[in-house]
């Protein structure tokens, strides 16, 4: 029987996306890059790794390219077992919170005011961001279980730097979110004069309240919110 919440095959036909993204998709798995990728997984399901998320591209499926106006960054999904549900720092309704999560509704309730989300139902499901206009990508888009940053390298950094570019090539313009230096470093690939950029540290625990730029205070719930109201077309 399939595991809902893990990877059960190596094939991008049964990863849907929204239609605006579909050619950019298919280029990718259509050339050398997506092909060695789609060979590795293969591969490590059949060694029997457990891989996460069952949906790496849930962020393209529930965000069209053409409804874009804020991108969080990501690094790679979480690690523990029905944790990742394929959207940056999102977990499934009832999953308890990760500390980064955590840290994040921490900020946005200092920030706006916002309280946190009801537990157990949406608890930390971003899904509603994500439908919202917000893409919730992670550079890498698997990892296996117990083994953070284990598919780093594989090929879906070529895939997600090609999602930023075409963000950052779109009609209008578009917030990034950019949390940690791993974040950080993909700053080349967007328009700065175009876009408008938010840096801070990462919201983990060792890194949330550390200087320069603690993310902890960071106002880019405030920013973005302030941002959105200035730019929006409806």
């Amino acid at each position: 029987m399939d595991a809902p919440d893990q990877l059960t095959k190596a094939d991008h036909l049964a990863w849907p996306v929204a239609p605006g993204w579909q050619g950019l998709v298919d280029e990718f798995f259509a050339g050398t890059v997506g092909l060695k990728l789609l060979d590795f997984l293969a591969q490590r399901l059949d060694d029997g790794a457990v891989i996460f998320p069952p949906k790496p591209l849930r962020a393209l499926e529930l965000t069209p390219p053409e409804q874009v106006r804020v991108v969080i960054l990501g690094q790679d999904p979480y690690h523990g077992r029905g944790q990742a549900e394929g959207l940056a720092f999102s977990v499934a309704p009832g999953v308890p919170l990760p500390p980064s999560l955590r840290n994040i509704f921490k900020e946005l309730q200092r920030d706006l005011g916002t309280p946190p989300p009801q537990f157990p139902s949406p608890g930390g499901s971003l899904v509603k961001w994500a439908t919202h206009g917000v893409l919730l990508l992670n550079t890498c888009l698997t990892v296996e279980e117990g083994q953070p940053a284990s598919h780093a390298g594989k090929g879906w950094e070529v895939l997600t730097d090609a999602i930023i570019r075409a963000v950052s090539q779109g009609d209008h313009p578009v917030l990034f979110m950019l949390w940690g230096a791993h974040a950080q470093g993909k700053r080349a690939l967007i328009d700065m004069q175009r876009h408008k950029v938010l840096v801070a540290n990462h919201p983990s625990p060792l890194s949330a309240m550390r200087p320069p730029l603690p993310f902890i205070g960071c106002g880019h719930f405030s920013e973005a919110k302030a941002w959105r109201e200035a730019n929006a077309k409806d």
